[in-house]
């Protein structure tokens, strides 16, 4: 019994890795959302949504678009803008709200800093949660493009871990602006930027339908450096233009961690 306590007690006792540490709170976010289901999926759902009915249902009136100097058919444009937004949304659902609910009311995080977890992996293990989100998302509805015959180049294998990096940026980001919130109102500032930054990144049209001026803007935006990256892939058309995406997502997610960091040693350290 005295060797069993010993050992018992040099397990506990032993700091965890980051990694082991990441990923204890990732396996408590799946054993969360295992009975969740239909929350979960509520967030692939609505630009499933858009592509059936803005896809198929315009796109029926419109001829298409000229895309790396082919032409390419409307519901093509489109599929891969939906992509880069249902990866947004897996991964902002849950750095924004659900980030909210345990750091100010459920102090869930509280309680994990009284274990071996640090506020690094508390951060790092949110973000591999987002990530999984997101890609659970596109690689369904990768699939819902092969089905309806919308992808063409094996490129768009590359749109899943493409998916895991729009997820990484925006669930450090949105972590790191939750930080920031006092109370569920100030997330109507979420939606402010999320509803104009959704329909205007090319989504839905070419960027070169923009004055000189605007367009200089919707390119700066996070989301329209993921669709470029998605629908270069999809489309089969890898650019420099997709490069500039994974480098500029890769620093924007980067930021975002250091920001969340910082901030959750700020509000739970001191």
């Amino acid at each position: 019994m005295a060797l069993f306590n010993a050992a018992l007690g040099a397990t506990v006792a032993r700091p965890l890795r980051g990694s082991e540490a990441a990923r204890l709170l990732l396996w408590r976010n799946v054993m969360v959302y295992r009975r969740a289901w239909l929350v979960f999926i509520t967030g692939f759902l609505e630009p499933v949504f858009y592509l059936l009915s803005i896809g198929i249902g315009v796109g029926a009136m419109v001829v298409g678009f000229e895309y790396a100097g082919r032409p390419v058919d409307y519901r093509e444009f489109v599929a891969p803008g939906m992509i880069a937004a249902s990866a947004m949304n897996g991964s902002l659902l849950d750095a924004t709200f659900n980030f909210f609910f345990k750091l100010k009311y459920n102090k869930l995080y509280d309680q994990m800093l009284a274990t071996p977890l640090r506020t690094v992996d508390i951060a790092i293990g949110e973000i591999l949660w987002n990530q999984l989100r997101s890609g659970i998302y596109v690689t369904a509805f990768l699939l819902i493009m092969v089905a309806m015959d919308l992808v063409h180049s094996w490129w768009a294998v590359l749109v899943v871990p493409a998916a895991l990096l729009i997820g990484t940026a925006f669930g450090a980001v949105g972590m790191a602006l939750t930080t920031y919130m006092s109370s569920w109102q100030d997330f109507e500032k979420i939606t402010l930027a999320m509803m104009p930054m959704f329909l205007f990144s090319a989504t839905f049209f070419p960027v070169t339908a923009y004055p000189g001026w605007l367009r200089w803007i919707v390119e700066l935006t996070p989301l329209y450096r993921g669709v470029v990256l998605c629908r270069d892939l999809t489309l089969g058309v890898p650019s420099w233009g997709a490069l500039v995406s994974v480098v500029y997502l890769l620093a924007f997610g980067a930021v975002g961690l250091v920001v969340v960091r910082r901030r959750l040693d700020k509000l739970l350290l001191t």
